[in-house]
C-alpha cells in the first residue's frame, strides 16, 4: 500500500545551488532540504562545503557512505583530540557540557555507554509505559477541543520534558529554570552575536547541576541519576565532571528530538490521509509506521559533527585528515538505491528497524531509541483513539512553512496548530483546515 499522493520534491538543483545551499542552509534550503539533498546524493555524495566557521567539512548524502561513515573508527568524535576543531565551531564556552559520550571515542565513550544504557534496558523502559501513558492523556486533557491549539507547545513538548526530568529528578520550579537556560544555550551555540548569552548559560547550567548532583548524593531516590551517581562497584565511577555532562547530553538529546519527531510525525499522517486511515484501522501497523516516519521525516537533519583522524576514502572522495564530516541523515533515508520511492511515506514498509538510520547507526546508534519509540508509541495512540477526526489549523498555503528546523542540526515544527475535534466547532478555519495539501517537504 502507498499513500494516494506522493510528496514532489522537483528536479534538484544544479551541482553548484546544491553546495551552496548545504553550506549557507537558505529559507527554502531549511523549509525544504531534499531537492537539494537529491543533487548532492546524485553528483557529489561526499561533497566539501567551506562553511562559515572556517573549517573544511564533507557533507555525506547517500546511504552506503553514510552507513559506512558511521561505523568507520577512523573518523572521531572525541573534540578533546581535536580541540583547536572544537573551540573552531563552538568556542570553549561549552566545553564542560559537551565533554560527553557523544563527543567521545572508546574506550572512554564504552564505558560512559555502558553506564548510562542503565536506564535504557528493554525492562526500565516498559516499566515507563503506564506513566508516559498517564502524563499524555493529562496533558491532552488540557487541551482545548473545539479551537485551534498548537500541539508542539500543548503535547509534542512537555511530554518528552517531563519525563526526562523526573528521570533526573529534576522537578517544580528547577525544571523550568534548566528549561529556560537550556533554550539559552541551543538559541546561541551557534551565534557568535550571542557568545555572552552562551557563557552565562554554560555556567549557570554547570552550576545547577553539581549542585543538583550533591544534593542527590546526599539524599538519593530511585531516579536515574541516583544510579548513575552509585554507580556499581565493578564499574570506574563517573567523576563529578562527567556526571555534568552526562546530565547535559541526556536533558538534550531525552526531549529534543523526541519533540520534534511527535511533531514530524503527527504532520505527515495528517498530510497523508490514506497513511492515516491505514494506521486508524489496523493499529497493528503502528511499530513499523513509527519506523517510516523517522525515515521518512526524522528531527535529526545532521549528524553530530565528526572528524576525520586520517585520510579517508569514502565514495571516490578523500577526506582530508582534520576535517569535520557530517552525515545527512535526512538524505541518505530517503536514497532511492536502499529505499524504493523514497519520497513516498509508505507506513506499511517492511524490515526498517535495522535498515533506516535516523537513530543513527553504530557505536554512537542513539542510546535513547527505545524511550523515544514508546513515547511516539503512546503520543500517536493517545491522539488516534482520542481525536481520531483532528485536522490541521492551517491554510493550505502555510503548510510547507512550517517544516523549518529550528536548529541547524535539526528538522521539526516550531508549531502545530490543530483541531482535535472539529466537530465540535463552526468557525469557517475549516475550510482551509481540512485540505490535505502538498508540503514542501
Amino acid at each position: 500500500m502507498t499513500t494516494e499522493r506522493v510528496v514532489a520534491v522537483g528536479d534538484g538543483p544544479t551541482l553548484e545551488a546544491a553546495v551552496a545551499a548545504a553550506t549557507a542552509s537558505p529559507p527554502e534550503f531549511r523549509t525544504c532540504p531534499h531537492p537539494t539533498y537529491r543533487t548532492l546524493r546524485e553528483q557529489a555524495p561526499v561533497v566539501r562545503l567551506t562553511p562559515g566557521h572556517g573549517v573544511d567539512t564533507y557533507l555525506i548524502t547517500r546511504y552506503e557512505e553514510a552507513h559506512a561513515a558511521l561505523a568507520d573508527p577512523r573518523i572521531g568524535k572525541d573534540m578533546h583530540e581535536a580541540i583547536d576543531l572544537y573551540h573552531a565551531l563552538f568556542g570553549d564556552a561549552c566545553e564542560t557540557l559537551d565533554d560527553n559520550l557523544l563527543f567521545a571515542d572508546p574506550p572512554r565513550h564504552t564505558r560512559l555507554r555502558h553506564i548510562a544504557k542503565t536506564a535504557f534496558t528493554p525492562r526500565h523502559v516498559k516499566d515507563l509505559r503506564p506513566h508516559i501513558e498517564e502524563l499524555a492523556n493529562e496533558l491532552l486533557d488540557r487541551c482545548p477541543t473545539d479551537e485551534p491549539v498548537d500541539l508542539m507547545a500543548a503535547f509534542a513538548l512537555p511530554l518528552p520534558v517531563m519525563v526526562i526530568c523526573e528521570l533526573l529528578g529534576i522537578v517544580g520550579d528547577e525544571r523550568t529554570q534548566v528549561l529556560k537556560w537550556f533554550s539559552v544555550v541551543t538559541r546561541s551555540r551557534f551565534s557568535r552575536d550571542m557568545k555572552g548569552d552562551l557563557v552565562e548559560a554554560e555556567h549557570w547550567l554547570r552550576d545547577y547541576f553539581t549542585e543538583h548532583i550533591r544534593r542527590t548524593r546526599e539524599n538519593p531516590t530511585d531516579d536515574f541519576l541516583t544510579m548513575l551517581v552509585e554507580t556499581p562497584h565493578e564499574e570506574e565511577p563517573l567523576t563529578d565532571h562527567e556526571l555534568v555532562s552526562m546530565m547535559w547530553v541526556l536533558l538534550f538529546a531525552g526531549h529534543k528530538t523526541t519533540t520534534l519527531q511527535i511533531g514530524n510525525s503527527v504532520f505527515n499522517l495528517l498530510t497523508h490521509p490514506e497513511q492515516l486511515r491505514a494506521l486508524q484501522e489496523d493499529r497493528e501497523l503502528l511499530p513499523q509506521a513509527i519506523e517510516e516516519l523517522v525515515r521518512y521525516e526524522g528531527s535529526v537533519e545532521t549528524s553530530t559533527f565528526r572528524y576525520a583522524k586520517e585520510d579517508v576514502e569514502l565514495g571516490g572522495t578523500v577526506i582530508p585528515k582534520g576535517a569535520i564530516v557530517q552525515i545527512a541523515l535526512t538524505a541518505a533515508n530517503r536514497d532511492p538505491e536502499k529505499f524504493p520511492e523514497p519520497d513516498t511515506l509508505d507506513i506499511t514498509r517492511e524490515h526498517l528497524q535495522r535498515e533506516h538510520i535516523g537513530f543513527g547507526f553504530g557505536p554512537h546508534f542513539c542510546l535513547g531509541a527505545p524511550l523515544a519509540r514508546l513515547e511516539l508509541e503512546i503520543c500517536l495512540t493517545a491522539l488516534l483513539d482520542r481525536f481520531p477526526d483532528m485536522v490541521l489549523a492551517l491554510p493550505s498555503a502555510q503548510h510547507g512553512d512550517w517544516l523549518k528546523g529550528p536548529f541547524p542540526a535539526f528538522r521539526g515544527l516550531e508549531k502545530l496548530p490543530v483541531v482535535l475535534d472539529p466537530s465540535r466547532t463552526v468557525d469557517d478555519w475549516t475550510a482551509d483546515g481540512r485540505t490535505t495539501p502538498d508540503p514542501a517537504a
